[in-house]
């Protein structure tokens, strides 16, 4: 069993480092330039700081399942099991792996947010519609939200067998019930 779940992180941090690459790479080299009344105006993806922020947490990521991946693959090619490690580097990849899952899912809802604003605009503020003049720019960034989107949802799985492998490591203890004053077992409704 520890064979295939190690095959599967591997192809899941594989996934992984792909969608956090495209990810980084999309938003990251963004750029198009229109002229507007008489005035040439570059957008590029240090405009938004949601979006250099986002393109940053993804390069991060990608390079930490890239490190994580190689980690599997050595175990794999040593015929070793990782999950015979003791409690505190368990406990390290486990926090690692919802460290990175959760900063990419925030860097990825923030530049979400920015990319409707850009999308939609804010009447209220006076904050215009971009995405009709530098479509393109904005189509693009779309990708790499998606991208994104998806590289969090393989991290969580990827989180979830993480968090497998560290409670592996402690033992199964059975419950007991409190019991009622007229000797049966109490039922608690959840």
């Amino acid at each position: 069993m520890g064979s295939k779940v190690l095959r599967a992180e591997s192809v899941l941090r594989i996934l992984s480092l792909v969608f956090a690459a495209m990810t980084a790479l999309l938003v990251g080299l963004d750029t198009q330039t229109k002229t507007v009344f008489f005035v040439t105006r570059t957008a590029t993806v240090k405009d938004m700081e949601a979006l250099w922020v986002m393109t940053v947490v993804f390069s991060v990521a990608a390079g930490y399942h890239l490190l994580h991946l190689f980690r599997c693959m050595a175990f794999t090619w040593l015929g070793k099991n990782p999950c015979d490690c003791n409690k505190f580097v368990a406990w390290l990849y486990f926090v690692l792996d919802q460290g990175s899952t959760y900063t990419t899912f925030g860097a990825t809802m923030a530049a979400l947010q920015a990319a409707l604003v850009g999308l939609f605009g804010v009447g209220s503020l006076q904050w215009s519609k971009l995405c009709n003049i530098y479509t393109r720019f904005c189509d693009q960034i779309a990708g790499g939200i998606i991208c994104g989107l998806v590289a969090t949802l393989v991290m969580a799985v990827v989180s979830a067998i993480s968090a497998h492998r560290l409670f592996q490591l402690y033992p199964r203890t059975r419950r007991s019930f409190p019991k009622s004053a007229g000797g049966g077992r109490l039922w608690l409704l959840f």
